[in-house]
């Protein structure tokens, strides 16, 4: 035991000796043990950068960027906006203060639209719901979590389409918002493909 009181006290001396006390003043450059990432490589805004020939730190997007949110008119005019903006039930799934049915008519149901639904869902749904929406997806078998709900289940079948489109676009319960990741139109192609998944399970 005195050995070790011993040891403790040399090296609070030694920290002590290294660090200094706080509060002191030094000329040079003070030990730091944690720097807490107060110097990082990176570039700040409206800063220069000797990295790039210009001398600027600031960098023009890519040519052919375009922004998350938007995509490049077919005619070479502005962009189209294509996630949820204003009141429109294309946008928000409502009609007033409830829940429209039906598809809206700026997305017809089509061929095109269920087989991009079924891409989308892939992506985006069945590590959850599983391929076929029975709510069992990957995640399920590693995750102690309440269990995903089964998108076949006659209560979700009785959902009216604008219900569904608004929990996507807002999320449920553990399951989060995709308004800002899945486009307004690739929602209601999830929304179409569920449908024909719905339905293909029916005896």
């Amino acid at each position: 035991m005195r050995w070790f009181i011993l040891i403790v006290m040399l090296l609070g001396v030694m920290v002590l000796a290294g660090v200094g006390l706080r509060g002191q003043k030094f000329t040079s450059r003070p030990i730091e043990i944690f720097p807490d990432m107060d110097r990082q490589f990176k570039l700040k805004t409206q800063k220069p950068s000797e990295f790039f020939a210009d001398g600027s730190g600031s960098r023009k997007p890519v040519a052919g960027t375009v922004p998350i949110g938007f995509a490049v008119a077919g005619d070479g005019g502005p962009a189209e906006f294509t996630f949820s903006h204003g009141p429109e039930y294309a946008s928000t799934g409502m009609i007033g203060e409830y829940f429209g049915d039906g598809f809206p008519t700026e997305y017809p149901v089509d061929e095109a639209l269920i087989e991009r639904g079924r891409e989308r869902f892939k992506i985006n749904c069945s590590m959850c719901h599983g391929l076929s929406g029975n709510g069992a997806g990957i995640v399920s078998k590693y995750w102690t979590i309440p269990p995903t709900a089964n998108l076949l289940d006659s209560r979700v079948q009785a959902f009216p389409d604008g219900q569904i489109f608004w929990t996507i676009t807002h999320g449920k319960g553990l399951m989060g918002p995709y308004n800002g990741t899945i486009a307004v139109r690739d929602r209601w192609a999830i929304v179409s493909y569920l449908r024909a998944l719905q339905k293909s399970a029916q005896p």
